[in-house]
C-alpha cells in the first residue's frame, strides 16, 4: 500500500478517535482523556501535513525547484514539532488547574475510551511502520506509538481512580505524564528536522570512510572539498573535487567520475553526486579556495549591495 493511502487511513481513524475522546472526556470530566484527545488532535494535523508533504514531494522537478520538493516532508515534520509543543503547554495548564481544583472522574468511561484509543493507536503505528528512513513517515509512526503509550497511561489512571475514587489527582498527573511524553517526541523530531535544514552531514555518514572509498578508485589521487547533506530523510546529495592522476583525457576523466559515483551510491545512500574533476589541486595559497566563503572574485565588497 502506498504511503499516501496509509497516511489517509490513519488520518481518518485518528479524527474519529479525537471526536470520541473529546465528547467522552467532557462527560467523564477527565483531564487525562482530554489531554490524550489533544495529543491525538496534533497527530491529525501532523498526518494531514505529512499527507500534503508526501504529495508535494512526488511532484516532478521544475525550473523553479530544480531539486524537486523533497524538503516539503522536512518542513511538515518541523511544523508538527511546533504544533505538538503548543498543545503540550495547553495540557500542562489544564492539568495544573485540575490539580488545584479537583473534580470527580467517571473512571469506567475513561477506561473504556482509553482502551479503544490504545488499540486504535497501536494499530495505526504498525500501519505506518515503514522500512525506509523517511523522517516524515517515521515521525508519523512515532506519534502513533506515543499515542498508544499515552492511552495506556490514561487507561492506568482510570483503573486507579476506579479502585480508589478519592484519588482524583491521578487523572491530571497522568495528563502531565502524557505532556512529558509529547515533549520528548517533539524534541527528537525538531532536532532531526533542523539538522536536515542546516544541511548537516547525515549522522550515519563517516566522511573519513567516504573519502577513503572515493580515493580508492583507480585514477583518483586526492579527494577534497567534500560535502554531503540531505534534501530530505531519503535523498542525500554529495559534491566533491577529485584530483586525477596522469592527466587523463576528458573521456577517461568522465569514466573515473562515473566509477566513483557508482562506488559510493549504495553504501552511503547517495542519490545525487556532483564531482569536479581536476588534474591539479585548486590551491592558490588560501586555506580552501574552493569554498566560496569570503569576497566574490573580481568584485569590490564596497559595491556589493544587500
Amino acid at each position: 500500500m502506498t504511503r499516501t493511502r496509509r497516511l489517509t487511513v490513519t488520518l481518518v481513524l485518528n479524527l474519529a478517535l479525537v471526536v470520541a475522546q473529546v465528547v467522552f472526556g467532557v462527560v467523564a470530566r477527565s483531564t487525562a482523556l482530554m489531554s490524550d484527545a489533544g495529543h491525538n488532535l496534533t497527530d491529525v494535523a501532523a498526518l494531514l501535513l505529512s499527507l500534503v508533504a508526501v504529495r508535494m514531494a512526488l511532484r516532478p522537478r521544475s525550473a523553479a525547484r530544480s531539486y524537486g520538493n523533497h524538503r516539503a516532508t522536512i518542513l511538515a515534520a518541523l511544523a508538527t514539532a511546533g504544533m505538538i509543543t503548543a498543545v503540550t503547554v495547553v495540557i500542562v495548564v489544564l492539568s495544573i488547574e485540575r490539580l488545584t481544583h479537583p473534580q470527580p472522574v467517571r473512571a469506567g468511561m475513561v477506561i473504556v475510551v482509553a482502551a479503544v484509543a490504545l488499540v486504535v493507536n497501536a494499530a495505526a503505528a504498525l500501519f505506518l511502520r515503514d522500512r525506509s528512513i523517511d523522517l516524515n513517515m517515521r515521525s508519523g509512526m512515532v506519534h502513533m506509538a506515543g499515542d498508544a503509550l499515552s492511552s495506556a497511561m490514561v487507561l492506568g489512571s482510570g483503573a486507579v481512580v476506579a479502585a480508589f475514587p478519592a484519588a482524583t489527582w491521578v487523572d491530571p498527573v497522568a495528563a502531565l505524564a502524557v505532556a512529558a511524553l509529547i515533549v520528548v517526541q517533539a524534541g527528537a523530531i525538531f532536532k532531526s528536522s533542523v539538522a536536515v535544514l542546516l544541511e548537516s552531514t547525515p549522522p550515519d555518514v563517516d566522511l573519513g570512510a567516504l573519502t577513503r572509498e572515493m580515493a580508492g578508485v583507480g585514477g583518483v589521487s586526492e579527494v577534497h572539498d567534500l560535502h554531503v547533506w540531505s534534501l530530505s530523510s531519503e535523498v542525500r546529495v554529495l559534491s566533491a573535487h577529485l584530483v586525477l592522476s596522469g592527466h587523463p583525457t576528458l573521456e577517461q576523466a568522465q569514466a573515473i567520475g562515473d566509477v566513483v559515483k557508482h562506488v559510493i551510491a549504495q553504501p552511503f545512500a547517495i542519490s545525487h553526486s556532483t564531482l569536479e574533476l581536476e588534474c591539479e589541486r585548486c590551491v592558490d595559497g588560501e586555506d580552501d579556495p574552493c569554498l566560496m566563503d569570503g569576497e566574490l572574485p573580481g568584485r569590490d565588497p564596497a559595491h556589493i549591495h544587500h
